[in-house]
């Protein structure tokens, strides 16, 4: 099993218990702080909108249906799905 390198997540997980857990463990967490908390000083802003740029992505390929319900259960014949809504979504 693989260990990711980097969390991204929105503001909702920036509690100092979840940074923590993630740092013991070896994750660098890419949480935004509330305004109410102190800034994280290792708080990495490129990884996060990078995430931001995945979320949009999925959001727009949902308006396939084929791949928001996840009609193909094979992971070949889904990711062929997937390829197909990107070019559709770059042309």
């Amino acid at each position: 099993m693989t260990k990711p390198e980097r969390l991204a997540s929105d503001k909702t997980y920036s509690s100092g218990v979840i940074c923590r857990a993630l740092h013991r463990r070896g994750i660098q967490p890419a949480i935004p702080t509330k305004r109410n908390e102190c800034t994280e000083p290792t708080f990495d802003r490129t990884a996060y909108r990078e995430c931001n740029r995945v979320e949009r992505l999925i959001g727009r390929l949902k308006q396939f249906r084929r791949i928001a319900t996840r009609y193909k259960k094979r992971a070949a014949n889904h990711l062929a799905m997937i390829t197909v809504a990107a070019i559709l979504l770059w042309l």
